[in-house]
């Protein structure tokens, strides 16, 4: 598009303007020592249309003032000078907006941290490189570049063109009632489409998407006082079911202990899990490339058999999958307070079979 609109020597000065800032950007992650992971990578992606704009405005100024003034060194500086104080406003609105994330506290903090202060990393730097790299650069690309008649000429005339094409629309829409009436028509739709697609759950809101992992666990919780022996046999039971699924390539059982520290059991506490009533399943899957079904579809397909087989030893068996993000104790967690155990417990009664009835729960 910057090539089309101002020419394919100053499509280079902003295609330099982004890896360079990309580039910094990443030495700031360093020294902060944040990792290229997903969060991080995120941050990145999320300022590549924000950080191109100031580049893009310094550099059609300059062609502009080029094509006015010619090309020289002082009316570089002139071009910058000219729309120097609204890309400097309109970078800080964009960091004020994004900086206060990363004042965020408990365990979000840390995890979401890298996307304010990499975007505004990325948009200090953007604008350090527009004012400073930008104009040296469009000087040396375009100093010897000689504006001549006829090419402003067949500008103009393309220019025009999109003009004209723009001003009949527009006009005929300002002229009748009746298409002004159906363009609001039209617009209505649309939106009320868009705002449509969350309760019919074609788009689904979520902060954090499933990942598809290659691994989850099973936490089996025996009444108390029951045998290691029992523990054992119960999760061997259930081991016998998950060799009968084609996507589980091994799995471990730890019986009477825990599994090994991993990110599942770091806020969840399940390292800490010991006694002969407790057992772990660590359920290990193929390589996701040669598998067609999600972690999480195949999380939810076997999650019924493993209670239908808990139910038979009155156990209770969680599966629980690697969080996406920052881990916490319970995915949904329903607390009851009140005056008296009688009415806690009835009130308590009441919530469960709401979960029940619940889908997705």
């Amino acid at each position: 598009l910057i090539a089309f609109a101002l020419g394919w020597r100053e499509s280079i000065v902003v295609a330099v303007a982004v890896p360079v800032t990309l580039a910094l950007t990443i030495l700031v992650f360093y020294s902060y020592g944040y990792t290229l992971n997903r969060v991080t990578l995120f941050a990145l992606i999320f300022s590549i249309g924000i950080l191109v704009d100031d580049a893009i405005v310094i550099v059609e100024n300059i062609h502009r003032h080029f094509k006015i003034s010619g090309v020289s060194p002082e009316t570089a500086v002139l071009a910058v000078d000219e729309v120097g104080n609204p890309t400097i406003l309109a970078t800080f609105t964009v960091i004020a907006a994004l900086l206060p994330m990363a004042f965020v506290s408990g365990l979000m903090g840390p995890y979401m941290r890298p996307i304010p202060v990499g975007a505004s990393a990325a948009m200090l730097l953007s604008l350090f490189i527009a004012f400073v790299i930008s104009p040296w650069m469009s000087y040396i690309v375009l100093k010897n570049v000689k504006h001549k008649g006829g090419e402003a000429e067949k500008e103009n005339r393309i220019i025009a063109a999109f003009n004209r094409l723009y001003e009949n629309n527009l006009r005929s829409l300002l002229d009748s009632s009746k298409k002004r009436w159906v363009g609001l028509m039209v617009v209505l739709i649309l939106l009320g489409g868009a705002f449509s697609l969350v309760p019919l759950k074609l788009v689904v809101m979520k902060m954090l998407p499933f990942d598809n992992k290659s691994e989850l666990q099973l936490i089996i919780d025996m009444p108390e006082g029951t045998t290691l022996e029992e523990t054992t046999h119960v999760a061997r039971e259930i081991g016998k079911y998950l060799e009968t699924v084609p996507e589980v390539t091994n799995y471990q059982i730890y019986s009477g202990t825990a599994a090994p520290f991993n990110f599942n059991g770091l806020v969840r506490h399940y390292f800490l899990r010991r006694g002969s009533n407790v057992a772990d399943i660590q359920v290990n899957f193929i390589s996701k490339h040669e598998r067609k079904a999600q972690s999480h579809d195949i999380a939810k397909r076997i999650r019924p058999h493993v209670q239908e087989i808990a139910k038979r030893y009155n156990a209770n068996v969680k599966v629980v999958e690697v969080p996406p993000g920052p881990p916490v104790l319970s995915t949904l967690v329903a607390e009851v307070y009140g005056p008296d155990e009688k009415g806690r417990v009835e009130i308590a009664r009441k919530i469960k079979k709401i979960f029940e009835q619940t889908e997705g729960v």
